[in-house]
């Protein structure tokens, strides 16, 4: 029996996996296709050994779009129960990702909970929980600290791990002179940057990477590459810092490479709708088709309490020019962290960008949903129109609140008599069409 280590090193052998299996048949994939894919780097399958829960996903930009939902406590929300809610609501609507965040209190419970009890892909920014596992200031951490958490979090079941590798110390220097208006927006970003600021030291992540490389390989955990000098802003968008930290990340992909260990690249951020498809592209070619994890992008800044729209419009243009995973926005986005109404609406909104990118991607399956709706429609079936909804529930309840005081079962109180596709299917039919 030939052993292997991660599912890229099963790849680069000739085996298939039963996690690689699994996801082929999600895929509608050949299988041989999809090992090919995987060894080169250009589709990843998360799957940390430790997680007994999980429905492994493929995440490429050949494959179905996949959506990750960001949640956890912080210090002023803390219930966990609440988050426990958002994360059922997520996996109920199709999430195949889940971020733990938490960044209050002892979190290794509810990420061994995660990991546990959840079929998504679970993942985790160790930097987060550096401060809060040890309660010290972000100054009085060692190098080793860090690289502990990323430990701990790879133990724990953690499917893939964020990790701002791509900042140096000569990133300050650019911060401090390149004047930009928006700073580093990245939480783990900015904490790396404090602590080398404090400490005058080098980046742990950077500079101890093989280290962490081998932890990952070991538990076969896949490194997410975080875009510390990721754009908060139009005005910040596709700029030197940005460009030249994607340029490290296309270096660090290729070590990862080397021991076996799978990457996804993350990226933007704010970036006007004209610079998507090529920031996407630029990430192609400078990381050599690693899947690439984008945050939206969030195409306009003047929508707060709306991010879940211009997320999703960024997103399904990202998707369809090369982008593999949209990390959701929700409308609390820059205001509050989300409750679970939030969760719903970003899901959504992120689930239809990336459906209309894998329709436009030619995805295998992905019309299919939309020819059946467009059946359900001709024949004015309301009950099958809900079955293909995204969302059934909220199809239903609107139709349900409004519905029109004649016929109500054949049409919709917008139309009434007057629905082309009542007159339609009768004028075909030979049937007389009364309208008044």
């Amino acid at each position: 029996m030939i052993r292997y280590t991660t599912q890229m090193d099963a790849a680069r052998k000739g085996i298939y996996t039963k996690e690689l299996e699994e996801v082929a048949a999600k895929e509608r994939m050949d299988k041989e296709t999809l090992r090919k894919l995987v060894a080169e780097g250009k589709a990843v399958i998360c799957a940390n050994k430790h997680h007994t829960a999980l429905s492994p996903q493929g995440v490429g930009s050949m494959l179905r779009t996949k959506i990750n939902v960001n949640l956890g406590v912080s210090r002023d929300c803390k219930d966990y129960d609440i988050e426990m809610q958002k994360v059922m609501q997520a996996v109920n609507l199709g999430a195949e990702a889940i971020m733990d965040l938490s960044s209050h209190g002892d979190t290794r419970p509810f990420r061994r909970k995660l990991t546990s009890e959840c079929p998504a892909m679970i993942g985790t920014v160790p930097v987060y929980d550096s401060v809060i596992h040890y309660q010290r200031d972000l100054a009085t951490l060692s190098a080793k600290d860090f690289i502990d958490v990323v430990r701990m979090h790879a133990e724990d079941g953690v499917d893939f791990v964020t990790l701002h590798c791509g900042i140096t110390r000569k990133t300050i220097d650019q911060i401090k002179n390149h004047k930009r208006k928006m700073n580093i927006v990245s939480r783990g970003g900015s904490l790396v940057f404090a602590w080398m600021s404090m400490t005058g030291e080098e980046n742990p992540f950077y500079e101890y990477f093989d280290e962490i490389l081998d932890i990952c390989e070991e538990h076969d955990v896949t490194i997410s590459l975080g875009d510390a000098c990721r754009p908060g802003c139009l005005a910040d968008a596709t700029d030197v810092c940005q460009i030249e930290e994607l340029v490290r990340l296309g270096e660090l992909t290729k070590r990862a490479w080397e021991h076996n260990v799978q990457v996804m690249v993350e990226g933007p951020g704010h970036v006007p709708l004209n610079q998507v498809a090529a920031n996407m592209e630029i990430q192609q070619s400078i990381c050599m088709g690693a899947p690439f994890y984008v945050l939206g992008p969030i195409v306009t800044d003047i929508a707060p309490g709306y991010d879940h729209i211009t997320s999703a419009i960024g997103g399904a243009v990202a998707a369809m020019s090369g982008a593999a995973f949209l990390c959701y926005v929700t409308p609390a986005e820059h205001l509050a962290l989300p409750n679970v109404e939030d969760v719903k609406q970003g899901i959504i909104a992120s689930k239809i960008a990336a459906h209309a990118a894998d329709i436009a991607k030619g995805i295998p399956g992905a019309r299919e949903q939309d020819d059946k709706m467009a059946d359900a429609r001709r024949a004015l079936d309301w009950e099958a129109q809900y079955a293909c909804a995204l969302d059934p529930e909220t199809a239903k309840a609107i139709r349900e609140s409004r519905k029109p005081e004649e016929d109500h079962e054949e049409t919709c109180s917008m139309c009434g008599k007057f629905c082309a596709v009542r007159s339609m299917n009768k004028a075909l039919s030979g049937e007389y069409i009364d309208i008044l």
